[in-house]
């Protein structure tokens, strides 16, 4: 998919905004860190749990706002929150007014556990305005939407439906999901219930069972860690051939038990497929491009479109898919990609997204829940 967000793109256009959208510059060419001449950053990023540099949901999501800003020669900057993944709502509320104090007209924080926070920072700062990535409209102590907010969802269980799909009509049938924030992340727990319908729907198409593991053990934190890389060794040596890797830097201690047993991974956020040749294909949303959008709108003095608003994106947005141009399945087309995305599309297939709900036992798939 080599237009991840055509639609969005197209929505940036249409405003005239007097800024560049960044969508032509290599992020990884933006240095992460720059001077400011006069120690102000006009953009800045908020970071979720976890490292900046986790080939997911926080690198994707600051490559978008450091590829707007060096596209339009704006200063940048990121804060993480103190204390790492047991950082509190001070600790976050602390990075935000950082940014905030520190110059920044518009600041994205990403991360559902940044509402407490974020909806503090608001109210203290109601000149600057405020992007939260995987999250939903915030209000005063009135209970009215905060105007200088706006949130941005995705439907994850969408692309997490299409990778659990693609990889069964590929031929594979024993599969794994290690998920991030101990099943309590909205986002990866959509990911998680659509990989498992796309599997048992492919399953039930080619008239065969597929076995899945499931587990939240060892990512609450979202980090790569020894005992995660031991549990991926051990569900791979038993047979398992790919795991949706689906809590950032987790992925990099279930990509090096794959590349010591020669088989897949499927990667989460952002196309990862240039991070590991363990990668045979990524469930991807737009989150770099999210945040860009919103950018957009600030500047193009159309933020009162957005402000104290949720926009959920899936595929009628463009904004959810998996990368059809680096993807290593073998047995699974193009075409018969389309056809589902387009019945997804259409509304004739429709991926369910409450996960409270989601059942244990499947026609064509046995979830065995690792806890």
């Amino acid at each position: 998919m080599k237009k991840l967000l055509a639609i969005l793109l197209a929505m940036a256009m249409l405003l005239g905004a007097s800024c560049a959208f960044a969508e032509t510059i290599n992020p990884d060419d933006i240095e992460d860190n720059m001077t400011s001449t006069d120690g102000k950053f006009e953009l800045a990023f908020v970071t979720d749990v976890g490292q900046l540099k986790d080939k997911s949901f926080n690198q994707g999501t600051w490559n978008g706002v450091k590829a707007y800003a060096a596209a339009n020669s704006m200063s940048y900057k990121y804060y993480q929150p103190a204390n790492g993944d047991q950082a509190t709502d001070d600790d976050r509320y602390d990075a935000m007014k950082a940014a905030a104090d520190g110059g920044a007209r518009v600041v994205v924080a990403a991360g559902f556990l940044q509402a407490s926070a974020l909806t503090k920072a608001a109210v203290d700062y109601p000149d600057c305005k405020f992007v939260f990535i995987d999250g939903w409209t915030l209000t005063d102590a009135d209970g009215k939407a905060l105007p200088n907010v706006t949130a941005i969802a995705f439907q994850e269980e969408q692309c997490g439906y299409f990778a659990g799909y693609a990889v069964v009509k590929n031929g594979l049938t024993k599969l794994g999901f290690c998920g991030g924030g101990g099943g309590t992340n909205p986002a990866c727990c959509r990911y998680g219930y659509g990989f498992v319908q796309g599997a048992n729907a492919a399953a039930a198409e080619l008239g065969v069972q597929v076995e899945m593991n499931y587990s939240w053990l060892y990512g609450a934190s979202y980090s790569n860690s020894p005992e995660l890389q031991t549990m991926a060794n051990g569900w791979y040596e038993n047979g398992t051939e790919a795991i949706f890797a689906c809590g950032g830097s987790m992925f990099a201690s279930i990509t090096a038990a794959a590349a010591e047993n020669d088989t897949f991974v499927i990667g989460v956020d952002t196309d990862q497929s240039f991070e590991s040749e363990t990668v045979i294909t990524s469930a991807m949303k737009g989150i770099g491009e999210a945040a860009q959008w919103a950018i957009t709108h600030f500047y193009a003095g159309t933020w009162d479109e957005i402000g104290g608003t949720t926009v959920n994106l899936g595929v009628n947005d463009g904004a959810v898919g998996l990368p059809t141009d680096t993807w290593s399945l073998q047995n699974f087309t193009v075409d018969q990609y389309n056809t589902v995305l387009d019945a997804v599309k259409a509304g004739t297939l429709v991926v369910e997204s409450d996960y409270t709900v989601m059942p244990t036992e499947y026609s064509n798939l046995k979830l065995n829940i690792v806890e």
